[in-house]
């Protein structure tokens, strides 16, 4: 449970969720292209924070990147050409949930990867990220950190809840004993690719609403200048008395009882 209240989490949301409208208007009218990572342990709070993002945003502008394990292709590819094909285009923004840093956490941890694949992905990672600030993709990395008392809380609360319980996967089940190998595995990762041009951000997440409003604050200070002309359109009243819809061939089911009565 958050020690900030829904209707408070709310209210504060709601100012940073106009500025993400205006600042995603800002790319589309300049052809930003605006990428973000987010990473974290299981349960630390990636899929609600990447909501709140884009709960108000055009889902044509701004997509989530949340991929399955590679396919026998992808495997056989180049291991960063899978996720180059879901960078952001011209006006577009793309949120990652998980990227290619699964190399050096989930894949190094479970065995999935040798010590030799993550090696080479250490050295590539920054590479490749400045090759994508160098063409002059706004790239941001944002690390949200949960202890594991927390984390064993959720992990309980998707069991019991059968709405979130999909969110469960055998390997949450055998990462929970390895909760110090992540540990070690993530600061490596954070050694070997915090650089200047894409430096990461630790995020607490213990509290996920106070994490999501933190990060989106954090996102928002560091935004270039983004001040764009709100689009004026002109909205005449209509001509004549608005229209009740009507039905021949077919008809609305009726209303939910419970929502009428």
């Amino acid at each position: 449970m958050s020690g900030l209240k829904r209707k408070k989490y709310e209210k504060l949301l709601e100012p940073m969720q106009q500025e993400l409208v205006a600042m995603a208007r800002w790319i589309a009218a300049t052809g930003q292209r605006l990428l973000i990572l987010f990473e974290g342990r299981d349960t630390a709070g990636k899929g609600g924070v990447i909501d709140a993002i884009a709960d108000q945003l055009n889902p044509r502008q701004c997509h989530t990147v949340a991929l399955a394990k590679p396919t026998e292709e992808e495997r056989g590819q180049w291991y960063f050409q899978r996720y180059a094909d879901h960078l952001p285009s011209a006006g577009q923004i793309a949120l990652f949930d998980r990227s290619w840093y699964n190399r050096a956490g989930v894949e190094k941890v479970m065995g999935f990867a040798s010590e030799a694949q993550v090696e080479i992905f250490l050295q590539a990672a920054p590479a490749f990220e400045k090759m994508l600030v160098d063409d002059g993709i706004l790239l941001f990395k944002y690390w949200l950190t949960c202890d594991q008392e927390k984390q064993e809380e959720r992990f309980a609360e998707r069991i019991d809840d059968p709405l979130k319980r999909w969110k469960l996967s055998p390997i949450d089940q055998s990462a929970r004993s390895k909760y110090e190998d992540y540990t070690k595995a993530r600061e490596a990762m954070l050694k070997a690719t915090h650089t200047k041009w894409a430096p990461w951000t630790l995020v607490d997440f213990n509290d996920q609403r106070v994490g999501r409003l933190t990060l989106i604050s954090d996102l928002l200070d560091r935004m270039p200048d983004n001040r764009c002309e709100d689009q004026k359109l002109d909205w005449p009243p209509l001509a004549s008395s608005p229209k009740k819809e009507r039905f021949t061939v077919l008809k609305p089911i009726p209303s939910y009882p419970s929502a009428t009565g």
